[in-house]
């Protein structure tokens, strides 16, 4: 087995690892990424990337046909070609993934493919296509990521089944589409096939889409899904499903009772879990699944550092990149810390939806006294030019000093 030394490797190459190995070459430290599958994560090959193009183009088709407001017309009716979407959207991809490989690359950084394990701290044992590798490292950090919930019944393996993944691959606009669960993944990818021609569904368990979001703001999104198409399902249950005569049909139970939906493709987005099994036999200290660490990216074992989704926190790509440059910090050997007291939060819905520090209600059910002042969208000018006057800005503030 070949061996090599290393001041520093990381396993993971998404919008965590890939900034942390930037960084730690950037502050002249010997450094080895890993990567199982593709450079960039899920984040920028079938994530946050491919998703904004797709929203983007659904965007833009549903404009379309309300461009004679402006005084704009189009002759003959418009049409989608998914295969063109998709060879544009790749496009968009490989440029993205290709930079960031060059970036490693430019900062001395060591690209491995293969599959990681940790026999013991300092040690990371990597199987690629040609043969095992034998890494030897002071520090060791894991940037693992995460992967769509799978739930009973609805196996991933399933044509009929989709994860978000499956779903940004589609080369054709299903006709029915049920959506199981009503968090920003599902909502983002619902509707951008609503605004190109499905028939959507969204099952939601509890009594909100967006659970945890301001109640005036899902009101607005509420009100615009309903103008986009798609109807939500609230405190209802996905039973299973079966294949009918020409479609699937989904068992829900709805507060009115059972109900059977049709659907084409079923997309699943109840959620992520960490990619975090493959460390059991280290023994790290973990919360449901996140590997737990401390304000510099530390671990329960002394060497080894986890960022990202596979450890404690929010799982945003943004926060990951955060967590990253932190953590090559640490290594290199300066006095960094998260200590992020805010983590931006953006969903790519018809309205998008942005929110920064505690909402107004968590404010309110941590005990401030507030003072909340809201602008409506559509008094603005800039708004009504943009034809975008659907929602408002709030800014809540702690009326004991502003």
């Amino acid at each position: 087995m070949e061996t090599r030394e290393y001041q520093a490797v990381v396993i993971g190459a998404g919008p965590g690892g890939y900034p942390a190995a930037i960084r730690l070459g950037q502050l002249g430290i010997k450094t080895a990424i890993i990567e199982r599958e593709y450079i960039g994560g899920v984040c920028l090959n079938v994530g946050c990337i491919p998703s904004k193009a797709l929203i983007s183009a659904g965007k833009k088709y549903s404009e379309l046909s309300t461009l004679s407001e402006l005084g704009i017309s189009i002759p003959g009716e418009a049409s989608l070609d998914m295969g063109k979407l998709q060879e544009w959207k790749g496009g968009i991809v490989k440029k993205l993934t290709g930079g960031v490989g060059t970036l490693l690359k430019a900062n001395k950084v060591d690209t491995i493919m293969g599959t990681a394990e940790i026999p013991e701290p300092g040690q990371v044992k990597v199987t690629t296509a040609d043969g095992e590798i034998l890494i030897k490292a002071q520090h060791i950090v894991i940037a693992t990521g995460s992967r769509p919930i799978e739930i009973p019944g609805f196996a991933y393996a399933d044509d009929r089944i989709m994860d978000s993944t499956k779903a940004l691959d589609l080369d054709h606009v299903p006709e029915d589409l049920v959506v199981i669960g009503g968090g920003y993944i599902g909502l983002e990818l619902g509707t951008m096939l609503a605004k190109v021609g499905s028939k959507v569904t969204v099952v939601e368990m509890q009594d909100q889409v967006l659970p945890g979001f301001d109640p005036d703001v899902i009101k607005v999104l509420a009100r615009k899904l309903k103008k986009n198409g798609v109807d939500v399902l609230l405190n209802t249950r996905a039973l299973g499903w079966e294949e009918g005569d020409t479609k699937a049909v989904v068992n829900v139970e709805t507060p009115k009772g059972p109900r059977a939906l049709p659907a084409d493709r079923i997309l699943i987005t109840v959620g992520r879990r960490p990619n975090s099994e493959w460390v059991k036999n280290l023994g790290l200290e973990q919360e449901r699944g996140h590997i737990v660490v401390d304000k510099q990216l530390k671990t329960s074992i002394p060497g080894i550092y986890a960022i990202g989704d596979v450890a404690t926190g929010i799982m945003l790509a943004h926060k990951a990149t955060h967590e990253g440059e932190i953590v090559a910090e640490v290594i290199a050997g300066h006095n960094a810390h998260n200590d992020a007291r805010t983590i931006p939060a953006v969903v790519f819905t018809d309205p998008e939806i942005a929110t920064a520090g505690l909402q107004e209600h968590e404010a309110r059910a941590a005990g401030y006294e507030l003072k909340v002042g809201k602008f409506p969208f559509a008094v603005s000018g800039r708004a009504m030019s943009q034809r975008a006057t659907d929602g408002f800005t709030k800014v809540i503030l702690d009326a004991a000093d502003d």
